[in-house]
């Protein structure tokens, strides 16, 4: 199949256990950090985290990621690395691909691409802005490679929507 194939579905109970193992592995947590952290927010997406839109990331009946976008007004007492008045402005994403099979083909720059249009097409957001660590050399390559510019005094990726 094509990378271009790739589809987002939300995230169901029966993804958790999946989902968990892709948290718990070493290479994503050296990005993520904490996995019982973000399976909290997961686990509350009907209700205290309904403002966060999960999904997992399929390549055909493959799931191979996950990816979440917000918009960052609904954040903005949790977060401080941006500063935004207005809802449906200005929206943020997080995305992993945790199936190693399909690490370094192309899959995550597929993915920020899809993920990108859905943000446009559902919200009619403004921008898009994404803050990885910078030394994921990957993260940051898959956002500059779908006309995400950093941004030096804010210290932040963002992508102006059409």
């Amino acid at each position: 199949m094509k990378k271009s194939s790739l589809t987002l579905r939300p995230v169901s109970d029966a993804d958790i256990d999946m989902l968990a193992g892709w948290l718990n592995k070493p290479y994503i947590l050296t990005w993520y950090h904490d996995a019982d952290e973000w399976l909290t927010e997961i686990n509350g997406r009907l209700s205290v985290y309904a403002w966060l839109h999960h999904f997992i990331v399929m390549e055909g009946d493959t799931p191979i990621g996950f990816c979440q976008y917000y918009d960052c007004y609904d954040a903005r007492e949790l977060e401080d690395w941006y500063h935004v008045t207005r809802r449906g402005d200005t929206y943020s994403i997080d995305y992993l691909i945790g199936d190693e099979a399909y690490l370094g083909k192309g899959y995550g720059k597929s993915l920020i691409a899809l993920l990108t249009d859905t943000i446009r097409q559902k919200e009619g957001a403004r921008r898009i802005i994404v803050q990885p660590d910078r030394a994921n050399h990957a993260s940051n390559h898959v956002l500059m490679a779908n006309g995400y510019l950093y941004d030096e005094q804010m210290e932040y990726y963002c992508k102006l929507l059409d």
